[in-house]
């Protein structure tokens, strides 16, 4: 899945910005709302955008953040730390990814 096939009933885990002062993974929720916006007629390349209610479940019992998935940058080794290196802390923007079963699995064990 990608963010922007986000639908209601999904599952998320939360992740605070560190380059916003958050602390990484720090919950798990349910997809409450989705409202995708519109497209700006006059721009030719841009990232599909959703707005999204989140009902928060749960709190990480342990840190996720940038520091523990850092070295973690062999991008071909199908590790769940390497994915979530690559999807999240590649480039320094808030957004919505999809992750694989076996990072979901993995991002379980935190709560």
């Amino acid at each position: 899945m990608t963010g922007k096939l986000i639908v209601v009933s999904d599952s998320l885990f939360l992740f605070a910005s560190e380059n916003q002062g958050g602390l990484g993974l720090f919950a798990r929720g349910v997809v409450a709302s989705v409202e995708h916006i519109a497209r700006k007629p006059d721009i030719e390349r841009q990232t599909p955008r959703v707005s999204v209610t989140i009902k928060r479940l749960t709190k990480a019992k342990r840190r996720l953040g940038r520091i523990e998935l850092k070295p973690f940058c062999n991008w071909n080794d199908d590790r769940p730390q390497t994915e979530l290196n690559f999807k999240l802390y590649r480039q320094a923007t808030n957004k919505v990814v999809g992750v694989s079963a076996s990072t979901g699995a993995f991002l379980q064990g935190f709560f």
